[in-house]
């Protein structure tokens, strides 16, 4: 272990992934933690980490911004204009042209010397947007979650046309489908809409952005997915859920699908100025610095101290009644902090992706100790010392995928499968690809 000097270094920036958690501290400083299968904790091997480690390939590239995918993160550097990506690599997510799993961060040549906005992971795509508000996208595409008018998969980073002359302020991806909110204040879907997560008042998939017009009179502020859900936030402070609700993620006291934006009702006289979606869960902030969640809570991922499902919101608490300045929904876990400079987490802990230094579930928010100003342990945050000459950087497909020769695709005679995972996030009417996850997953 090795003790940091100087003044504490705080964390500006949080982003939780499937199982895996990344933060931005001050002082230049990159930690990830939790699960590292996929190499997406970027330390140069495949070790789970449960304790925050400093992402020493990171030192001195001043990165600003973090983003965790399902299984990959992305990284930015605003004084070096480069994008880095690291992780899963499968169906181009990467964006270096190819589907080589990256244990190491390395640049996304396409994107080098753009002015980056803010970039948004969702399982296996990317999008980025500009500081003049163009959208570019890369990784899966078989639901159209690209937005370039295909299903094809891009290895590589492309512009989405539909959005010439319509400049974006943000962007939000899900499982297989995607929203963007347009500096006017209007809001866009595209992807696969089988639960109405696109906002557009059917089911269906949409290939390209298409502009959702069921919210009357409103601008909105911001945008966020789950796997199969969307939430959007508006100027006014009024906050809207669409899609999957069999886990009553949605909030609206029952467990609906909605095919088109609905106003949360019990948040109504709260101002809400941070969201973010979980794979199943939500969680939204209020101007004061409260937090609710709501949604799936088998791992108490919701965070009030059960493990029961919460179909509206709930109030998370904290200690001295802290009030919160940022959060992160992971798939089953999430991060938060606090204006105190504390970080907490809570809900799935079993690949370390809360930073305890366990493998427990927690169902109310517990400290992360080496992160947190009120830490008992102090600040002590080991490197990965990651050696770029030695060990394996890429790994190709092939060497990741065990070759299952029964199944067969038109115009592909084997599938490439995780020998360890199967997962859900595959459309139940794709099969070109399929991936493997955690056990459990249907649950």
């Amino acid at each position: 272990m090795s003790e940091t000097t100087g003044p504490f270094r705080h964390v500006l920036l949080i982003s939780a992934g499937a199982s895996h958690s990344v933060a931005v501290l001050s002082g230049n400083v990159v930690c990830s933690w939790g699960r590292g299968e996929d190499g997406q904790l970027g330390h140069g091997d495949a070790e789970d980490r449960p304790l925050p480690t400093q992402l020493s390939a990171l030192d001195g590239q001043e990165i600003v911004s973090v983003t965790c995918g399902a299984d990959h993160t992305t990284a930015y550097s605003v004084s070096h204009m480069e994008v880095y990506s690291w992780g899963w690599g499968d169906f181009g997510r990467l964006g270096h042209g190819n589907s080589s799993d990256l244990f190491t961060p390395q640049p996304i040549k396409a994107l080098q010397c753009l002015r980056i906005k803010q970039i948004a992971c969702g399982d296996s795509h990317c999008l980025a947007v500009t500081i003049e508000g163009e959208v570019q996208s890369w990784g899966r595409n078989q639901n159209g979650q690209l937005g370039l008018g295909t299903t094809e998969d891009s290895l590589l980073p492309q512009v989405i046309q539909a959005f010439q002359g319509v400049p974006i302020r943000t962007v939000a991806a899900g499982a297989e489908h995607s929203a963007a909110v347009t500096e006017n204040g209007e809001l866009y879907g595209w992807g696969w809409g089988r639960y109405g997560n696109l906002g557009l008042g059917d089911r269906n998939d949409r290939l390209i952005p298409e502009k959702v017009s069921t919210i009357d009179g409103e601008k909105m502020d911001m945008v966020a997915c789950g796997w199969r859900h969307t939430i959007s936030g508006s100027s006014s402070g009024g906050l809207y859920t669409y899609g999957w609700s069999k886990y009553g993620q949605l909030g609206h006291g029952d467990f609906q699908d909605s095919l088109v934006p609905h106003k949360l009702e019990s948040l109504i006289d709260c101002f809400i100025s941070q969201i973010s979606g979980g794979w199943r869960h939500t969680m939204a902030l209020t101007s004061d610095g409260k937090l609710y969640g709501w949604g799936w809570n088998k791992f108490g991922q919701v965070g009030v101290g059960d493990n029961v499902d919460h179909c509206s919101p709930v109030q998370v608490m904290f200690p001295n009644e802290q009030k919160v300045v940022q959060i992160s929904c992971g798939w089953r876990h999430t991060l938060a902090v606090t204006e105190k400079q504390n970080v907490y987490s809570w809900g799935r802990g079993t690949n370390g992706q809360l930073g305890h230094g366990e493998s427990i579930d927690r169902n109310l928010p517990k400290i992360i100790e080496v992160l947190s100003v009120d830490g008992s342990s102090g600040q002590q945050i080991e490197s990965s010392k990651v050696d770029p000459l030695s060990g394996k950087t890429w790994v190709s497909p092939s060497e990741r995928y065990a070759v299952v020769p029964d199944e067969t695709v038109q115009g592909q005679t084997s599938l490439p499968v995780r020998e360890d995972r199967i997962d859900v996030s595959v459309p139940e009417n794709n099969v070109k690809w399929r991936r493997i996850d955690i056990p459990n997953l249907h649950e």
